[in-house]
């Protein structure tokens, strides 16, 4: 238990010295950017209020006219196409935030959809993520027994495969959404990483081009079957990860209870 105890005390403190220590270096990268950025947003808002002679109100009105109309670009977002890739985000928790209900039927289902779909879609990932780590388990057997090596497969083994799977995923996956969104391929890397880990801050959205939802079938199609499985991919190397952490966690509970039967018996 001793050592449990110290493990989680070392988990807690090695989060949160790595939440500093990212605060610190995204400061130092972004603000002056960010900054920067608002300058020349409050310098462009002057021009074009004096350029065209309108009032801050004025001005206030069609800003948010430009923002509220940026998500229609896409084609309709409500339509069959445009809700399935609302729910996929739902589901898989990426949360892009490029659409989201505005009607109070809509958030009611949204949020009763998520509590059901969330899990749904958890437990599916990790269940097709096993079976992808049960095949991946034969194929190196069977090669390592091919090659005359001993047929024990480790989970570094499986990790390492994981890895190179997913990796591989999201540079081909990025050549393809470089190819159709015009992005450049850094960018597009960091949109297959940031949708794949589900992170999404909806920065970058596929899929937002000029009707792009209903006038590319093949690009949507290839945009979804892209999230779900690499979701897939990410799932079996994070069951991967868990797995290992449990495994250490029970050698510990093992190893602290003959402690305890040694200290009992008065050997220590």
């Amino acid at each position: 238990m001793k050592r449990q105890n110290i493990r989680t005390l070392s988990l807690i403190v090695c989060t949160l010295t790595y939440l500093v220590i990212g605060a610190a270096v995204f400061d130092a990268l972004e603000s002056d950017n960010e900054m920067q950025q608002r300058e020349l947003i409050s310098k462009v808002k002057a021009r074009l209020i004096d350029k065209y002679n309108i009032s801050n109100a004025d001005y206030r009105v069609l800003e948010a006219t430009i923002i509220r109309s940026v998500p229609h670009r896409a084609g309709h977002q409500w339509k069959f196409s445009g809700a399935f890739y609302f729910a996929t985000t739902v589901i898989t928790t990426i949360g892009y935030g490029h659409s989201t209900p505005t009607t109070i039927g809509g958030k009611t289902f949204c949020m009763f959809y998520a509590l059901a779909g969330i899990p749904l879609g958890i437990v599916m990932f990790q269940s097709i993520g096993e079976r992808i780590n049960t095949f991946a388990a034969m194929l190196l057997r069977t090669c390592k027994r091919l090659a005359g090596k001993p047929a024990d497969v480790t989970h570094m083994d499986l990790i390492l495969v994981a890895s190179g799977c997913g990796t591989f995923l999201i540079a081909s996956g990025a050549y393809v959404f470089q190819s159709y969104e015009k992005w450049t391929y850094f960018d597009s890397l960091y949109y297959c990483f940031i949708t794949l880990t589900t992170i999404g801050f909806g920065d970058y959205v596929a899929l937002q081009k000029e009707s792009a939802l209903q006038s590319s079938p093949e690009y949507v199609t290839f945009a979804l079957i892209f999230i779900m499985f690499g979701l897939t991919v990410i799932s079996a190397a994070m069951n991967l990860l868990v797995l290992r952490f449990l495994t250490m966690n029970t050698l510990d509970e093992k190893r602290d209870k003959q402690e305890a039967q040694l200290a009992a018996r008065g050997v220590f």
